[in-house]
């Protein structure tokens, strides 16, 4: 019986081994060594029964973790009444879900449009609303800014090995530099004493090097994908105010800083400033449906349906996970927990940076943190920092890397239900890998 065992779970074995060749060969894009079985809570098992705390959230998307007791059942349920029809209907499932996305998100926003399927076609649908609703066409962002992957995204995202394969973006995109204190674009000592130059001189790009036709800002109020960068105080408001001044809409990509990642259910609260839309997606799922939404000022509401709706947009199976993420994000001490978990992570991170030269920074929100890494005179060094992130699972940790796996911050981004001893054991290993790197 021994021997027959084994002889069955050296097949199964080989069959594992087959399909992961067979999927290195056919899938578009690359597939790493590990097979992953299923989840649970902030964990991610492979087939081996390997346990990885998932300090990326499973691409962000999870805010709940893996498998939420209340989100499978809520989708369990809904899945036996009705999981997708026309948005020509009303259903009980949507109806639930905008009328949460009004209550959670700054007052000046009372229009929701669901009809996106992603973070890039709802900062898409944010950019046409602007533009209809001005009757003009340039968009600004960040030169580190990521807004998506559709050819309007890839073209307003910052970066330029996004671009370079396409021969043909859309017109009209103007960058400027970000608000990164460490690496001030202007040589600035810091924002006491520099006049917010990185808002001030947008001026000078507008009156400039734009078309003089601006129809938006569009900003992450922390960068994503460029760097885990946090604006100082009094940033945003003034972009705020520079938009005012200029009649041009205010553009809150909040896909990563939403749905309770900083500490508050969007940045917008945290930083007290209201933008003339707000898109979301990735964690507003939960525990992984696929949802997003734009939620916009109601000036902006001219832009038709036929100009911007997508088959699986508003899915009613995914817009009850989202009303029930929600609810769970939403109850008393909930975000109080992401805020004061983050801050200990960060107060970790901190006194881990006095003891190893590779980590230059330490910054964030709530749970969304980063670790920059250089060399020994604190000068990026990305090669570093994707050595680390990749040996991170030899540590039971699941670490991405800023610019998609070009950059120099290790991302640090678990579920909002992370605990504060789970929080020490990703620290801890955190730790135990740094002190291999420095060893080696």
């Amino acid at each position: 019986m021994a021997d027959l065992m084994r002889v069955q779970s050296g097949a199964r074995g080989d069959a594992r081994s087959d399909a992961l060749s067979y999927a290195q060969k056919h899938l578009y894009y690359p597939v790493s060594a590990y097979e992953m079985d299923h989840g649970e809570g902030v964990y991610l098992y492979d087939t081996d029964g390997n346990a990885y705390l998932d300090c990326a959230s499973g691409t962000f998307n999870l805010s709940l973790g893996y498998g939420h007791p209340e989100v499978v059942k809520t989708m369990r349920e809904q899945v036996e009444r009705l999981v997708h029809t026309t948005s020509s209907f009303q259903t009980a499932p949507v109806n639930e879900l905008v009328r949460r996305l009004i209550e959670v998100t700054p007052q000046n926003l009372t229009k929701v449009h669901l009809k996106v399927s992603g973070g890039s076609t709802a900062n898409e649908g944010a950019v046409k609303m602007a533009q209809v609703a001005t009757g003009r066409r340039d968009v600004v962002t960040l030169f580190r800014s990521h807004h998506g992957q559709t050819m309007m995204t890839t073209t307003m995202s910052g970066e330029s090995f996004r671009k370079a394969p396409f021969p043909h973006l859309m017109p009209g995109v103007l960058q400027v530099p970000d608000p990164y204190c460490l690496r001030c674009f202007y040589r600035q000592a810091g924002p006491d004493s520099c006049g917010m130059l990185c808002v001030e001189r947008i001026n000078d790009f507008l009156d400039h090097a734009s078309s003089g036709s601006v129809a938006c800002v569009v900003v992450e109020p922390v960068s994503g994908s460029g760097g885990n960068i946090v604006p100082p105080d009094g940033y945003l408001p003034a972009l705020r105010a520079l938009c005012d001044e200029r009649g041009i809409v205010l553009i809150f990509d909040e896909i990563q800083t939403g749905i309770g990642r900083v500490g508050r259910m969007f940045a917008a609260e945290h930083y007290g400033v209201r933008p003339d839309i707000l898109t979301t997606a990735k964690g507003l799922g939960g525990s992984g449906a696929q949802i997003a939404a734009i939620v916009a000022d109601e000036r902006m509401s001219g832009l038709s349906a036929d100009h911007h709706s997508f088959t699986y947009g508003g899915n009613v199976l995914a817009a009850a996970a989202a009303a029930t993420t929600l609810d769970v994000i939403g109850r008393p001490g909930f975000l109080e927990n992401v805020r004061e978990v983050g801050a200990h992570i960060m107060e970790r991170l901190r006194a881990l940076a006095a003891r190893h030269p590779a980590v230059v920074d330490v910054r964030g929100l709530g749970l969304m943190i980063g670790i920059e890494i250089g060399d020994d005179r604190g000068r990026p060094h990305s090669e570093r920092a994707q050595t680390l992130a990749r040996r991170g699972m030899e540590h039971g940790l699941i670490l991405r890397t800023s610019r998609y796996g070009r950059g120099n911050v290790i991302k640090i981004r678990p579920p909002l239900i992370l605990t504060r001893a789970e929080a020490d054991l990703l620290c801890d290993r955190v730790e135990a890998l740094f002190a291999a790197e420095a060893a080696a």
